[in-house]
């Protein structure tokens, strides 16, 4: 923000006002105190000694744990669309520093049933990027049967992955072969 308006931060104080315009709780309450009881304390015009001063008695303390439990504890709504809820999830997985596998069980978990649902039929990904763009696409079919107010479809686009079951549950269609001779199924284009 301070290196987007050069002229605006120049002064140290000014970046410390403004940061202190976003404190709330009791970090606020501190910061009120040295304003009414000590208003030549350098913290208050000092950006350096503002940000160690609230960061050792107001920030957090183990920010890789807090990354972690903001990460598992992270759930991607039902009204939602995946694409939006990826970003998310890839700012907080990024600074875990967790291994592709930790990352997909992760995303598994934090899906909503009916994308669990679908992905049960669906050709197994082993690749963490493979899971995003299957789950990926079951998202887009689903906002797309959505807005065309049709039941929601099964169709995905894996290039050679036969060896799965199709079937449908709870209203959804598969894309299961017309050729009963074939019993391979067929892979709509999403």
């Amino acid at each position: 923000m301070f290196q987007a308006k050069p002229i605006t931060f120049q002064l140290e104080s000014s970046r410390v006002a403004f940061a202190a315009s976003y404190l709330q709780g009791i970090a606020f309450n501190h910061y009120t105190a040295l304003l009414w009881f000590d208003p030549n304390n350098p913290i208050l015009s000092h950006w350096l000694a503002f940000t160690q001063e609230f960061s050792s008695k107001f920030g957090v303390f183990d920010t890789i744990a807090e990354v972690e439990e903001n990460l598992f504890n992270l759930r991607m709504c039902d009204n939602k669309r995946f694409t939006t809820f990826i970003i998310r999830f890839k700012r907080e997985a990024y600074e875990t520093g967790w291994n592709y596998n930790a990352l997909q069980f992760a995303l598994c978990r934090a899906l909503p049933q009916w994308i669990k649902d679908v992905l049960c039929l669906a050709p197994k990904q082993t690749t963490y990027d493979g899971y995003k763009a299957l789950v990926t696409q079951v998202d887009q079919c689903y906002w797309e049967d959505r807005s065309e107010n049709t039941a929601p479809r099964t169709s995905w686009n894996t290039s050679g992955n036969t060896n799965w079951q199709a079937g449908a549950t709870n209203g959804i269609r598969s894309s299961i072969p017309a050729n009963p001779a074939n019993p391979a199924p067929r892979f709509l284009p999403g």
